[in-house]
């Protein structure tokens, strides 16, 4: 296929995908249109077979980490994980919603790191907006908080996000090293974060909030679950130092949940499988193969000329700036994908760089990522409006902040550290 008919049936493609994925018409899969997708381009020859086949061995094993991952954070949730946590949050409150906005900020960004973005919107923005009933506490703080957070607190491990996952391949970095350059901007995006909620919802966190006076039992803590996590994030240590892939180290915590699980005969097998989200895990395959045949058909050139050189700070702000840029435009994910093969040659840090524009710019619009636009369709759930203005204001705040630190950091780890 002649080069421009092939960049313009592949881009076509891709902007169809992500407004499937956007939309999701009748409630289907985004996987209805990903996958006839890539098989036309594929089909047609805008893409090779062989480039294609290439691709998805490259993505396979950070699809099975995130099979494994999300059937991890699924049993978790069954095991009484998240409602715990939401009895810690009340608990620890003590009737002022400021201090239940710092137990949120807590336990959004600990979920988010250790069992990704997914588990923190999905399975924790619920419990948030039962802790805040409970209480009597206005919820907006608390449940923006989860949005935000699940970006920006995904910064910290390479399982925290897909976007990691990805990175974390290209970056040849190790688990622990990946983590230890990776904590500094992790904790200053997330105290910019907190401090613009502080300024920007003190009417609402004002407004208070009740001690918990339900007579309900405290939940028991979920020792096993929390053991099994704890010795699974020391296997991704481990596994990533002996040149193992991580995903087993997943695989093995998902097995002993699910075995356990079953012998109490709180789930099933068909639940176990519904939890690997097959659909979404056909969806990014596809998306990746889309992503590959765009950039093989000249976006590659285009974007080349804007990627600054060096890794000095001022290069490293640029990155991050042209990551966010274009996660906003056509999602994190496809940004992430068209960005890696482009900086992986100037070393860990660009890559790393990158990884900060496509997890904090997500939080400027809806579209940003998936996990956003997956969190206004919960909140609409619980017949709360979200105000596109408000939305639109806040992370106006915080973007600019979370970036500017967080690069900062990045840029001292570096140093620090090294690669």
């Amino acid at each position: 296929m002649h080069g421009v008919v092939a960049e313009a049936l592949s881009v076509g493609l891709l902007v169809l995908v992500l407004a499937s994925a956007v939309a999701r018409p009748w409630g289907l899969p985004e996987a209805v249109v990903a996958v006839p997708a890539a098989a036309l381009l594929v089909g047609t020859g805008a893409i090779p077979l062989a480039d294609a086949q290439a691709e998805a061995a490259r993505l396979g094993p950070v699809i099975g980490f995130l099979a494994a991952v999300l059937v991890l954070a699924q049993l978790c949730e069954d095991e009484g994980v998240f409602q715990a946590c939401g009895a810690w949050m009340a608990r620890s409150a003590s009737g002022r919603s400021k201090r239940l906005l710092v137990g949120v900020f807590v336990a959004a960004s600990v979920i988010t790191a250790v069992l990704s973005l997914d588990a923190t919107v999905v399975l924790l923005t619920p419990v948030v907006f039962a802790t805040a009933a409970r209480l009597g506490a206005r919820p907006k703080p608390h449940v923006f908080a989860c949005t935000h957070l699940s970006n920006t607190a995904s910064l910290l491990l390479p399982v925290s996000n897909l976007t990691n996952l990805l990175a974390f391949a290209a970056s040849g970095l190790s688990f622990i090293r990946f983590a230890a350059l990776m904590a500094l901007p992790w904790l200053a995006a997330i105290a910019a974060e907190f401090v613009v909620f502080r300024r920007f919802f003190a009417t609402d966190l004002a407004a208070g909030a009740e001690a918990d006076r339900t007579a309900r039992p405290a939940p028991e803590v979920p020792v096993f679950a929390l053991v099994t996590l704890a010795g699974t994030l020391a296997g991704f240590a481990v596994a990533s130092a002996a040149g193992i892939n991580p995903a087993w180290a997943a695989l093995t915590g998902a097995v002993v949940l699910a075995v356990r699980a079953l012998a109490q005969r709180r789930t099933t097998p068909v639940q176990i499988g519904r939890a690997a989200a097959a659909p979404f895990l056909a969806f990014v395959l596809s998306l990746g193969i889309v992503v590959r045949a765009v950039v093989d058909n000249g976006l590659d050139g285009a974007l080349g000329h804007l990627i600054p050189d060096g890794t000095g700070l001022p290069a490293l702000l640029g990155l991050a700036l042209l990551a966010a840029v274009l996660a906003n435009l056509i999602n994190n994910l496809p940004a992430v994908l068209v960005l890696l093969p482009l900086t992986a040659p100037s070393g860990a840090g660009a890559v790393l760089a990158v990884l900060l524009g496509v997890n904090i710019g997500p939080n400027l619009t809806y579209a940003g990522s998936l996990a956003t636009l997956l969190w206004r369709r919960i909140v609409q759930h619980h017949d709360h409006d979200v105000d596109l203005g408000e939305f639109t204001r806040l992370a106006l705040l915080t973007v600019p902040a979370a970036l500017l630190l967080s690069v900062t950091a990045l840029w001292s780890a570096l140093h620090l550290i090294g690669t």
